[in-house]
């Protein structure tokens, strides 16, 4: 199964968060919290405006992006989880 997202809404895959401190100690699954960083999977086609034209969205898929910690909403597709959000929650695309 594959996820279109449609007008302004953005496909997000969250970046894996670090699992291990500078000591060596594994944090488990449960105590860490969620990267507020990941890639983008999917674009939507635009924003509608008022008078009806579409505005194409700035973010490209492969960019990697930050947004806030409760953006979104997650979904879990063929056991992977992705987060689809609008564009205007995205806080920032890294350079690297």
């Amino acid at each position: 199964m594959n996820i279109r997202p449609l007008h302004d809404r953005v496909l997000v895959k969250r970046l894996e968060g670090e699992q291990q401190t500078a000591s060596g100690i594994v944090i488990p699954d449960s105590a860490t919290e969620k990267p507020d960083q990941g890639k983008v999977i999917a674009v939507g086609t635009g924003r509608i405006l008022e008078d009806g034209k579409v505005q194409s969205l700035d973010i490209k898929v492969g960019e990697t992006v930050l947004f806030g910690k409760y953006s979104g909403q997650s979904v879990k597709v063929n056991d992977e989880e992705f987060v689809v959000m609008r564009e205007d929650d995205i806080l920032a695309v890294l350079e690297v």
